[in-house]
């Protein structure tokens, strides 16, 4: 997978890529992320790239040339499978979107700032507007992380263990069971018996019941 990321800050993205999962899976040649600062695509002589809104209020808006030259040049050299723009208005990210999301090949995000971008982007370029929730950030840069991190992590190979990812909460609908590790006794708080039993279709079967328990009480809304 390739993923193009379009902002006016790109340095304050790089951090979260430099390590953990998302730096161990560029190392290994699973994903390449890029980084393009929208400011190098302006003609202006001040690197200008928003306005004031037509029709007045507060804010600035980032004008539709830049956008569209990177954009363009991006797609002149490969294909891409979607361009995503980070919108607090768009489609609330979720475990079966970012599956889906995590098979395409190239994908271009487009990182809103300022009062968002001129809406001809969104009509003439934009194939998916996603949010990570009902709130507003200062820039679409943080929002556009955690969605590269719930895709990349979703890579064939990326993970350690490739059926790790699977077991995630939301995967199958519910919450994922409690979990815990050695040791056995802490204190006096013991591990669940079932759980140090050997027995794997009970312990299969203890798990499903507590997903489901823990979903039934935190998120009743997905069993609906």
């Amino acid at each position: 997978m390739r993923i193009d990321i379009i902002s006016v800050v790109p340095d304050l993205m790089r951090s979260p890529f430099e390590g953990s999962i998302m730096k161990r899976a560029q190392d290994a040649k699973l994903v390449e992320v890029h980084f393009h600062n929208l400011r190098d695509y302006t003609t202006n002589n001040y690197k200008q790239v928003d306005d004031y809104p037509y029709g007045g209020g507060a804010g600035m808006v980032l004008m539709i040339e830049p956008i569209d030259t990177c954009i363009s040049e991006l797609k002149a050299a490969r294909d891409y499978d979607a361009v995503i723009y980070m919108t607090p208005d768009g489609e609330v990210l979720n475990q079966s979107k970012a599956n889906q999301l995590s098979l395409m090949g190239n994908i271009i995000v487009l990182c809103g700032h300022y009062k968002g971008v001129d809406q001809r982007v969104r009509d003439l370029f934009v194939t998916h507007e996603i949010s990570i929730g009902d709130y507003v950030l200062s820039g679409g840069e943080l929002a556009a992380a955690v969605l590269c991190d719930s895709l990349i992590r979703l890579i064939p190979g990326v993970l350690g263990n490739e059926t790790s990812a699977l077991t995630d909460s939301f995967q199958d609908g519910l919450l994922a069971p409690p979990v815990y590790t050695r040791p056995a006794d802490y204190n006096g708080h013991q591990v669940p018996e079932i759980l140090t039993s050997g027995n794997t279709p009970k312990v299969e079967a203890w798990r499903e019941e507590q997903a489901l328990k823990i979903t039934q009480s935190k998120r009743p809304d997905l069993l609906d």
